[in-house]
């Protein structure tokens, strides 16, 4: 296999740093996305010290113009193609319906939503020029089951469900894997801020979603990975 070449949005922290470290380790060439430029320089060093090389590459996903300037300074960086396109980028809003506004519910489906649509659209062409070509879509349990106070959030996610689904029946036969994510609750920045009671010492870590996506990147031809479940922590 050759030495893949990877774009992940929200890149700088969390899953999507998680992600970027473990392919990292595969000497893979990553270039991280996102919109705080010092996380992601931060994580370009960990992905040298990994083994892998890394370019820092500031977007905004909500933002059509800035993805589409980000998505050819990375294709440039790689070289010209991408083999594994990782849609992570996200927020998260815990808030009652009846206490819904509309900046929030606007920012769920800008980011959640439009944000992975935005990014695919503008990495396609050199999706298909890359080889053993992936796409993941990192979902979460929200894509499959309601949760109170979370109305936006899993309407977000529920489409980007449904995205993936379309978008594999379209690149099936292009040699193109789509795969859907549902992590259950993970110890990232999300969570932090958010009202209620969340016992971080009990959800996953990042690295426990990274090497779902490894493992399903690096499954055979003819594996099933089009939804893919991260096991629940340990203990």
């Amino acid at each position: 296999m050759s030495t893949p070449r990877v774009l992940v949005t929200g890149g700088g922290r969390g899953i999507g740093r998680a992600i970027a470290l473990r392919f990292a380790r595969e000497q893979a060439k990553v270039c991280v996305a996102a919109r705080t430029s010092s996380e992601l320089d931060a994580v370009v060093i960990e992905i040298g010290k990994a083994g892998g090389q890394g370019r820092a590459q500031q977007m905004n996903v909500a933002d059509h113009s800035s993805v589409e300037g980000a998505v050819w300074r990375a294709v440039e960086f790689l070289g010209g193609a991408i083999d594994v396109l990782v849609n992570d980028a996200g927020v998260f809003d815990v808030k009652p319906f009846a206490e819904m506004d509309l900046k929030v519910w606007q920012r769920n489906l800008e980011v959640n939503l439009s944000g992975p649509f935005f990014v695919t659209l503008e990495a396609l062409e050199p999706l298909l020029d890359g080889e053993r070509r992936h796409v993941f879509n990192i979902a979460s349990v929200a894509a499959r089951k309601g949760f109170a106070g979370n109305t936006a959030y899993c309407a977000s996610k529920y489409g980007l469900r449904g995205f993936s689904d379309a978008l594999r029946e379209e690149l099936r036969p292009k040699g193109v894997r789509v795969s859907t994510v549902y992590p259950g609750p993970t110890d990232t920045k999300l969570f932090d801020g958010q009202p209620g009671q969340w016992d971080r010492a009990k959800m996953n870590k990042p690295e426990d979603v990274a090497e779902v996506v490894w493992k399903a990147y690096v499954a055979p031809e003819g594996a099933n990975v089009d939804d893919l479940e991260v096991p629940p922590p340990k203990g």
